[in-house]
């Protein structure tokens, strides 16, 4: 009896091997489950960007408003009587949020020197 038992659960593992750890047992499954939703994903972000690109190829075949855009942006083009103006630097900030206290460290400063 002791034997049978033994040679059963012997049989048991040797089947249940393949179930689990074979060619197309459970883990090898889910990994592959797991890949298939990594590429949907990546596919999904792909289609959005086949779709804006290709939204942008109509609009450029036949609407002047993109050429016009892409010839100012990228090429510094400008139209006829028009004038181009560019600012370089900074622009021009506001005042501290201290000036009260900066004024008043100034007249101190003034009247200790006097």
């Amino acid at each position: 009896m002791r034997w049978l038992t033994l040679t059963l659960l012997v049989l048991l593992a040797a089947i249940q091997y393949p179930l689990w750890l074979g060619k197309g047992g459970w883990i090898h499954v889910y990994s592959l489950k797991r890949q298939i939703a990594d590429q949907k994903t990546l596919n999904a972000a792909l289609d959005r960007r086949n779709e804006a690109l290709a939204a942008e190829v109509v609009d450029l075949k036949t609407g002047y408003s993109a050429i016009e855009e892409r010839a100012r942006y990228e090429l510094g083009m400008v139209k006829r009587n028009e004038k181009f103006v560019q600012i370089i630097g900074d622009p021009i900030s506001a005042p501290p949020a201290n000036v009260a206290e900066i004024a008043a460290n100034s007249l101190k400063t003034n009247k200790q020197t006097q």
